[in-house]
């Protein structure tokens, strides 16, 4: 009977036999990997101190339509939510009521500019929203340039601010709470529409007296009571009785802040620029540049941006660029006319 004929296994089927499995197990867990990696949440940044990424601007842009050209046109303001009492979007900290956290987007502002000044351009900076992020105010109130800080009345940390700004030779003016057309509440000490004319005179004295190192005073949100006539003029008697000048945050183009402060014979001047709608340190650089150039077509400017770490930051890097360039950086209570 004839033998039969074993099979030979082939040349190399051991020597890729002990190699395929290894293979396959490699790429079994490099599939596991990415199924993990693709459910794995983002890293997230730990949130700074500061107001978020909402602000008076945002108020405006909700109310207003931007007009093309102003400081905002790019970036449409988020739509209004609801906020805790105190302001919009704010983080409540022990008292804290301040603004929004996207101090978001307003025009520039359409007063009549000032007449040129004799030497560089003159930039105005002032913080809004103060008394409440110590820290982060701090850190202005650090920098070796003139800029002012506004302080909202009955928060937590305002007395301490407003001081420790003074003798440091920056200017503190109150940030007055008024009215918006929103609704949302702009936290204590506002001024609103319903009040009477006793009232308001009342109130108004009271946060003066509550931000008692105040030169001047300027509005915190107020879309809404900077559009009355009768509230206005209630609020620009007491301004005047008391020598205070005021600047129009322009929260909304209907304000006739300014135009009835001037009427009592009130100091004043107007917003020219939002500097961080976005809470960005690139953003806040060209808003910042925006003003630069408002300035040396009209010979000053006022721009208003919030205690933010990304406004500190975009501030403290391009200064002495600015400087190299001849701005002048001034109090606002210069510009008031």
């Amino acid at each position: 009977m004839a033998r039969r004929k074993k099979s030979r296994p082939r040349a190399g089927g051991g020597a890729r036999s002990t190699w395929i499995v290894p293979l396959a197990l490699v790429l079994v867990l490099v599939a596991l990997i990415a199924v993990i990696a693709g459910r794995r949440p983002p890293h997230r940044h730990a949130v700074a101190e500061g107001p978020p990424a909402r602000s008076e601007a945002t108020e405006a842009a909700a109310v207003e339509p931007v007009t093309p050209g102003t400081d905002e046109t790019a970036a449409p303001a988020p739509a209004e939510t609801p906020a805790p009492v105190g302001v919009e979007t704010v983080p409540q900290a022990a008292g804290a009521t301040a603004s929004p956290a996207t101090p978001a987007t307003a025009g520039s502002a359409t007063t009549q500019p000032a007449a040129k000044a004799a030497g560089g351009p003159k930039l105005a900076l002032i913080i809004d929203d103060c008394g409440q992020w110590p820290e982060t105010e701090r850190g202005f109130i650090a920098l070796a340039i003139p800029l002012t800080l506004s302080v909202l009345p009955d928060v937590r940390f305002n007395h301490a601010i407003e001081r420790e700004a003074s003798a440091a030779g920056k200017g503190v003016m109150l940030h007055l709470p008024m009215e918006t057309m929103s609704g949302l509440n702009p936290g204590p000490g506002k001024v609103t529409t319903e009040m009477d004319d006793a009232a308001i005179a009342a109130q108004v004295q009271h946060d003066l007296d509550d931000v008692d190192l105040a030169t001047g005073v300027n509005n915190h949100e107020g879309s809404k009571a900077t559009a009355d006539s009768r509230v206005m003029n209630d609020v620009a008697a007491v301004l005047a009785r008391d020598d205070r000048f005021f600047i129009d945050s322009l929260t909304s183009s209907k304000s006739i802040a300014e135009s009835t402060a001037r009427a009592h014979g009130v100091r004043v001047a107007a917003r020219d620029v939002f500097l961080d709608n976005r809470a960005d340190v690139a953003y806040t650089e060209g808003q910042l540049r925006e003003a630069v150039a408002i300035a040396k077509r009209q010979g000053s400017a006022i721009a208003i941006g919030h205690p933010r770490p990304t406004t500190l930051e975009a501030v403290r890097d391009l200064v002495p660029e600015l400087q190299a360039e001849g701005v002048d950086f001034v109090l606002v209570s210069s510009l008031v006319q």
